[in-house]
């Protein structure tokens, strides 16, 4: 009897509390490494949307604003929180239309999500390294 019990405390799943320390070793598939950029995308975007806002102000209110947008957009700082910004748009859209074929259930077994969650992040990737050649203005 003793060890019947035993073998049923064997056989249940572990639920561990992971620090920050333990986070740079644990293994994440790629499925759930997407879901955490997605979030961190969506909220970098909503967070920087004044700065978005204003970019945009200062391009459409006048040709002197614009001239200010130029100036403003050509600081490489900016060009590189730009790029951020970029990816984390690219990377939000191709993650969330991959969340909405897996509420079709389309790619829903374990090979197939870890396929899409690859082409998701390389994709936006390659999106956002053809960008970044016209935002450094390499074409």
């Amino acid at each position: 009897m003793v060890d019947a019990q035993n073998e049923v405390k064997n056989t249940k799943p572990v639920y561990r509390n992971i620090g920050l320390a333990q986070l740079i070793h644990y293994r994440l598939p790629w499925a759930g490494k997407v879901s955490i950029l997605h979030r961190i995308s969506g909220a970098v975007l909503f967070l920087m949307l004044p700065f978005i806002l204003y970019l945009l102000d200062q391009s459409l209110a006048s040709e002197l604003s614009y001239q200010k947008f130029q100036a403003i957009t050509n600081h490489i700082l900016v060009k590189i929180i730009c790029l951020g910004l970029i990816w984390c748009f690219l990377h939000h859209f191709c993650a969330g239309i991959r969340y909405l074929l897996l509420d079709l259930e389309i790619g829903v077994e374990k090979s197939e999500s870890n396929r899409s969650a690859i082409v998701v992040f390389v994709l936006g990737v390659a999106l956002t390294a053809a960008v970044s050649l016209k935002l450094f203005g390499l074409y």
